[in-house]
Formats: structure tokens, C-alpha cells, sequence
């Protein structure tokens, strides 16, 4: 549940005009280590899809900062998309917001009809395109593990661990979570967002393997999931024409639900 605290502080955009509010990140995967294990770096992250009232349309105010707003409350890390800004991101195939389609019931918070409605349209996200945005970030974990520098965003707990185990772990457990879902949706057309291999890739989260390991485990997932690309039955991209419909429509119905 929502503390008190947290929608008494943002109520506007955590309830009233959100859409959908769902946890994310090591939450949803199953991958949460709570903040009572001393090698705990986790948050509770949560995502919040929210349609603004209608002069953010067509006046000139801005939701955040380009339709994006973040906040951090206690352990809470949160990050609030403007319901336009969000399906333009589904529709590049970020895997951060496309995996908010697949999540389980369980773990939304809120999900006003507008919500489900475009839950309901996930199959409009669904396209070989998203290899690209899943390799690219993939690629990302990968150089952040291996070139790894003390980043402002690590608190002291975690470059400890990068001294302990030679490698950030996190990004480890990130970078083969990443190809595992990208060649299961390429095979299937669905993201499994709530991880069978949890325990797998917490071990590698917990430095319980060598990086030797990470890095020959990942150029073996980077193959296979070039292959699952070329022969992939899905569409090659996504209708924009559909993808706006749906964006209208969830817009409108929004609005309407006010």
C-alpha cells in the first residue's frame, strides 16, 4: 500500500490523476532485497502513469520536466510519466515502461478504467522493434559493469560492494535480466516480468558469481537473442496509427473519469 505520508505529500499525482501506479524494478521482478540485509541497495521503486488535467493539452503549462516527473520519499523511488509521454516511450520499446503492461495484478496500486484500457492494448507495443531498445540498454549494464567509476546515484553501501566483488553487481544482475526478457519476447510476444530465475540472478546481484562468469554468460545471451531476432514471427514494427488511437482514447477517457 501507499503510505499516508507519501499521498498526503504528492496527492495530485500519485491518486487523483494517475491512471496507473504500479511497482517496478527489483520489486516486481522478484529480485527485492529488503533494506534489513546489510548488503541491501534496493528502493521500492514504483511508476505512476497520470493524465493532467486538460489545460496541460492545450494550454502551455508542462507536466515535470518533457512529461517526466521524479521523486524520491524516504525509500520510495518514484518516476511519473504524463500518459503521452509514457505510450510514446511503449512505443519505442523501452523496456523500463513496456514491462509495465506485463506486470501482475498483485502489484499495481491503482488502475483507473483509462489504465486498463491501455493495459487491455498491450498487443499495439508488440514488435521485433523493441530488440534494439532491449540490446542497447543491455549494452549500457554491460559498459557500466565493466568501465565502472563511483557515479553521484551510488550511495557509499554500493561502491563498497563494487570494491568488495570488482564489479557492480547490480548492473550484472540488470544486464542478464535485460537478454533473458528480450529473447523470451521475441520468442513469445510477452514480457515475464516476475522472474522465474529470481534466485539466479540474486546470486548474481549478490556477487556470488565472478565477473568472468557475467561477461561469458552475457556474449553467450547476446547471440541468441540476434538469432531470436531473425526469425522472430513478430511484426517487424508497430501501427502508429493504432498506437494514437489508443494514446486518444486513454486520454479521453481520463479526462472523462474526473
Amino acid at each position: 500500500m501507499i503510505p499516508n505520508s507519501l499521498l498526503e505529500k504528492y496527492p495530485l499525482d500519485l491518486d487523483k490523476w494517475a491512471i496507473l501506479l504500479a511497482y517496478r524494478g527489483s520489486v516486481a521482478h522478484g529480485m527485492y532485497i529488503p533494506n534489513s540485509d546489510p548488503n541491501s541497495i534496493d528502493d521500492i521503486d514504483l511508476m505512476g502513469i497520470c493524465v493532467p488535467p486538460i489545460e496541460y493539452y492545450f494550454g502551455l503549462r508542462e507536466f515535470g520536466t518533457r512529461g517526466t516527473k521524479e521523486i524520491k520519499f524516504e525509500e520510495y523511488d518514484i518516476v511519473i510519466y504524463e500518459a503521452k509521454k509514457f505510450i510514446s516511450l511503449l512505443s519505442q520499446g523501452n523496456p523500463n515502461v513496456l514491462s509495465m503492461l506485463w506486470l501482475e495484478d498483485s502489484m499495481f496500486l491503482r488502475q483507473s478504467q483509462a489504465g486498463k484500457y491501455l493495459l487491455q492494448n498491450r498487443v499495439v507495443f508488440v514488435g521485433k522493434h523493441v530488440y534494439n531498445s532491449f540490446i542497447g540498454y543491455a549494452y549500457g549494464q554491460l559498459h557500466r559493469m565493466t568501465h565502472y567509476k563511483f557515479e553521484g546515484y551510488m550511495g557509499e553501501k554500493r561502491k563498497s560492494l563494487v570494491d568488495r566483488y570488482g564489479y557492480d553487481c547490480k548492473n550484472a544482475a540488470h544486464l542478464i535480466r535485460l537478454l533473458r526478457m528480450a529473447i523470451e519476447f521475441l520468442r513469445d510476444g510477452h514480457l515475464y516480468v516476475k522472474r522465474i530465475d529470481a534466485e539466479e540472478l540474486l546470486e548474481i546481484k549478490r556477487g556470488r558469481w565472478t565477473l568472468d562468469q557475467v561477461v561469458k554468460e552475457s556474449e553467450r545471451l547476446f547471440k541468441i537473442a540476434e538469432v531470436e531476432y531473425q526469425k522472430s514471427m513478430l511484426p517487424e514494427t508497430i501501427n502508429m496509427g493504432l498506437v494514437n488511437e489508443v494514446s486518444t482514447y486513454v486520454i479521453k477517457l481520463a479526462l472523462k473519469e474526473r
